[in-house]
């Protein structure tokens, strides 16, 4: 490990230097301006440290896991403070085992709504829209599929989870530090401001009048909109949009959600290439 790394012993769990550390499991660090959040796990580490977007506040480490982290921990910015402790000590800040030894906090600093994000950026490639997606699995795991499918951005509605929440960033693979997203305003707010932008929305539902997507050619400038699962898209969100759904065997008409924004995407990529 190199000279700049600026290590910090850590021996009682109430140490207010790890305050963002403590019971991460019941709380959320995103809310409210200035927000934090929590990267868990060695591959979201990596992904913080060498491609994220964010800043990084500090880390904390088990001690056990310093030297099999040297080749990570080179890229840790310097003045960035690494906090390490016995797994004994990690446990009882964060609340629960952290078997894996390695956390990290953010800076998530200032998000963008939709319509504002797109007047800054138009990406030729598609973009995913989220309406409503209250699971932070449903929400990570869209944002990888979204990165694995080349999506431009994702842009989420106010009703969304926070794609910066720990698990869904666990879940996301790291996507979510990386892939350009945007969230606020209602569902019909970003469809409409996606719309103004030039592109055609597919409204991704199970309906029987919806067109087949493998019917439809694929637009040069295309969204694909997701709804949480159970209530599927309001009225309003489909009216605005052409609605289009996935054949699927006789009598089942109802995937998960991100499983079905990864069917639509490879589709549209597999079309690309």
């Amino acid at each position: 490990m190199g000279s700049a790394m600026h290590l910090i012993p850590i021996t009682d769990p109430a140490d207010p230097r790890v305050a963002a550390y403590t019971s991460i499991r019941e709380k959320d660090l995103t809310a409210g301006h200035g927000g934090r959040f929590i990267v868990e796990g060695k591959v979201t580490l990596e992904t913080l440290l060498s491609r994220s977007r964010f800043a990084v506040e500090s880390l904390f480490l088990a001690e056990s896991r310093l030297e099999p982290l040297a080749g990570t921990l080179a890229q840790v910015p310097e003045g960035v403070p690494v906090y390490t402790a016995p797994q004994d000590v990690m446990d009882q800040v964060a609340g629960f085992p952290m078997h894996r030894g390695v956390l990290a906090c953010g800076l998530k600093g200032d998000i963008p709504q939709p319509g504002e994000f797109l007047k800054g950026n138009s990406p030729a490639s598609p973009l995913l829209l989220l309406s409503d997606l209250s699971n932070h699995d449903n929400t990570g795991a869209c944002f990888r599929n979204a990165a694995a499918f080349g999506a431009g951005a994702v842009l989420l509605d106010e009703r969304c989870c926070d794609p910066l929440y720990r698990k869904a960033i666990r879940v996301s693979s790291g996507a979510s530090l990386f892939l350009p997203y945007a969230q606020g305003g209602t569902g019909l707010d970003m469809v409409n401001a996606v719309l103004n932008a030039g592109y055609t929305v597919w409204a991704m539902t199970p309906r029987a009048e919806a067109l087949p997507m493998q019917s439809l050619p694929v637009p040069d400038r295309l969204a694909i909109l997701l709804g949480a699962e159970g209530p599927g898209l309001p009225d309003a969100l489909i009216d605005a949009a052409t609605p289009v759904r996935i054949p699927m065997s006789a009598g089942f008409d109802s995937i998960n959600v991100a499983t079905a924004g990864a069917i639509a995407l490879a589709h549209v990529f597999g079309n690309r290439a």
